[in-house]
């Protein structure tokens, strides 16, 4: 059964490490190196999903989907954007 408050609880504690820079944490390290650096995991995190969907590797396909999904937060929290817009966007176009 999946936690439905999991995702927004991630969301605050990726923010959390952000604000509070905090040296021993990978969150506030990533954030430091700033968006383009994180822009780039999202891409090399959004192929490392494709090649494993290529390849039919469910495990490889679920853990580097959870990376994908991770660093996406922290791209969003640098914007100052919400996972809830992008939820908001997916159904504004699932009503058209």
């Amino acid at each position: 059964m999946q936690d439905e408050e999991f995702l927004p609880r991630l969301e605050q504690v990726i923010r959390a490490r952000i604000r509070d820079d905090d040296e021993e944490s990978y969150t506030a390290r990533l954030a430091r190196a700033g968006v383009r650096r994180v822009a780039q995991k999202v891409g090399e995190e959004g192929v490392e999903v494709a090649l494993a969907a290529v390849t039919a590797d469910r495990d490889e396909l679920l853990d580097e989907s959870a990376d994908l999904l991770y660093h996406l937060l922290v791209l969003l929290a640098l914007n100052d954007v919400n996972f809830d817009d992008v939820v908001d966007v997916l159904e504004h176009r699932h009503s058209d």
